[in-house]
């Protein structure tokens, strides 16, 4: 596990996206933001804008299987995902598919406000199970989680029934917690795989503690 932070934003999770062996990384990225997701990660990365923003990481959610993105991403920046991943562009207002959609390799949560067609579209391109779901009666499950394929944290007002979801789902345990010295925001504040985790530098001893745990990071 490291501290990190981008463009001196601890929210690191809003500009990059991981699965367990590439990560896509706001394209102005300083270089050593670049190798500390490198280092963390050990995964290959790759500078991209999406929708001509440098939010990749609340505009995409990918795992092994491929990636979702923005409906408003342009044909350049899907050919170039494309080329690592398989992707597909979400065609829906909530277009914000790293804020919007919570997945691992071995399924997925997503806003229950998606219809039935988008939610087979995600259930298509990530090849796994994709489940409608709030967490902390909150929509937005990417934002306020952060998934691997060895654990979970998540908003620290998460019910039982929360993580109950979460097991049967994503089949991991989850971890309530904050990051960042007190944000709710956990999904915004840590970039994570199954080898290791990188999160916001103002993360305190005890969060990182809860995150460490959550993710299995031993």
């Amino acid at each position: 596990m490291r501290f990190s932070r981008y463009a001196g934003n601890p929210n690191i999770g809003v500009f990059a996206v991981a699965n367990e062996s590439v990560s896509f990384i706001a394209g102005d990225a300083d270089p050593l933001f670049v190798k500390d997701v490198e280092e963390a990660l050990q995964v290959e990365t790759h500078l991209t804008t999406v929708a001509g923003s440098f939010v990749v990481g609340s505009l995409v959610v990918m795992n092994s299987n491929g990636a979702v993105v923005s409906g408003l991403s342009e044909e350049s920046e899907l050919s170039r995902i494309g080329k690592i991943l398989p992707v597909t562009a979400l065609d829906d207002p909530l277009n914000a598919a790293g804020n919007n959609i919570l997945a691992n390799d071995n399924g997925a949560l997503v806003n229950p406000d998606y219809s039935k067609d988008v939610i087979k579209a995600i259930s298509d391109a990530l090849g796994v199970e994709c489940v409608p779901a709030s967490i902390a009666g909150i929509n937005t499950v990417g934002s306020i989680c952060k998934v691997s394929n060895k654990g979970c944290v998540c908003h620290a007002d998460a019910s039982e029934e929360d993580l109950a979801t979460i097991k049967d789902v994503l089949k991991v345990e989850a971890q309530k917690t904050s990051v960042n010295h007190g944000s709710r925001m956990v999904g915004a504040g840590i970039l994570a795989n199954s080898k290791g985790a990188l999160i916001g530098d103002i993360t305190t001893p005890i969060e990182m503690g809860k995150i460490e745990d959550g993710l299995n990071l031993y």
